[in-house]
């Protein structure tokens, strides 16, 4: 019988001493997470400050206006009995904000189609450094532009208007004057949203999955086909929420629209006729002058703005978020 010989067993290694899990929450991680939660609620109570201080003030002047603040197309806060009212302001900013729209969404989609889908790289690069720099110029200077070179060469276009589109009412020229009109507003404020609608659009088309242009290329869709049935229909909410974006500052600006139109209380149809007013012109022109009442019926007319901007900012913030790409979720 062959003989056993007993086997050494290694001892087992001892047992690791497990450390305790550090914690997740890092005091850096605190205090940012205190600080961004602070910024947003610090925007919020700045937002709300606004809205009771221009809802304030408001109460205060339609409290002593004798006409339908609405409807009125007078402006005489400091009139016995005063008479103040927004329908003519609230006409010519749509108006010319439509206007803007129109004239400008069509071209800066063309510009943002051009530099993504067409141009070479060396010459998108600078085209698209050149757009967006058409933001930073300030406003004034696109007014002191537009008096100077735009309304005194706008005379043979409204007369070409007047000629051969007379007969739809809007275009016909019915008083004598200088170009300084609500279609004239509207070419310049085209000309100042076309940098805010051309970078989004053009960043959204960008964003168009590399696979659907190759796809479509290869079922031998030429590049307008491949643009049209795939492009376009990507980038659809995203080009409409660029629009509302610069339709946000249409509504909004200030001294170029001052600097163009001749002011008047006036509703017309007419779109070459001198004349018209828009919330923020009406503002800058008379806040100076104004008694206490009329800078409490200028506020009342800036709170419409408010909820007007707030709104259309609003829309497209909606419009973004039907699409988790342009929302951010996906980040």
């Amino acid at each position: 019988m062959a003989s056993t010989t007993p086997i050494d067993i290694p001892p087992a290694p001892p047992a690791r001493q497990t450390r305790p899990a550090k914690s997740t929450g890092r005091a850096g991680d605190k205090i940012f997470l205190g600080l961004s939660r602070g910024s947003g609620i610090l925007l919020l109570v700045i937002m709300a400050s606004i809205a009771v201080f221009l809802t304030y003030r408001a109460v205060l002047a339609l409290s002593k206006d004798e006409g339908n603040f609405l409807t009125t197309f007078d402006w005489n806060p400091a009139g016995d009995p005063p008479v103040f009212g927004i329908a003519v302001l609230l006409f010519g900013t749509v108006v010319s904000s439509i206007v803007a729209m129109v004239i400008a969404v069509p071209v800066a989609v063309g510009i943002a189609l051009f530099i993504s889908h067409y141009a070479p790289r060396k010459l998108a690069a600078p085209l698209s450094y050149v757009v967006d720099l058409l933001a930073a110029v300030p406003s004034i200077v696109y007014g002191i532009w537009g008096a100077l070179v735009l309304v005194p060469h706008l005379e043979g276009l409204n007369l070409w208007l007047d000629q051969f589109f007379g007969w739809t009412y809007l275009f016909e020229k019915t008083e004598v004057g200088v170009a300084r009109s609500l279609f004239t507003v509207g070419i310049l404020l085209a000309i100042m949203i076309l940098p805010i609608v051309t970078s989004v659009s053009r960043e959204v088309f960008l964003q168009v999955p590399r696979m659907n242009e190759e796809a479509a290329l290869a079922l031998g869709a030429t590049r307008w086909e491949v643009i049209r049935l795939s492009v376009l229909p990507f980038g659809r909410s995203g080009v409409i929420s660029a629009s509302m974006l610069g339709l946000g500052r249409a509504l909004g600006e200030t001294m170029a629209v001052a600097t163009v139109l001749s002011p008047s209380f006036l509703i017309s149809f007419h779109l070459l006729n001198p004349g018209g007013g828009t919330f923020a012109q009406n503002i800058a022109a008379k806040f100076d002058e104004a008694t206490q009442l009329g800078r409490d019926a200028l506020i009342a007319s800036g709170l419409v703005l408010f909820v007007l901007t707030l709104l259309v900012n609003g829309a497209a913030r909606l419009i973004i978020a039907r699409r988790k790409e342009y929302s951010g979720a996906n980040a």
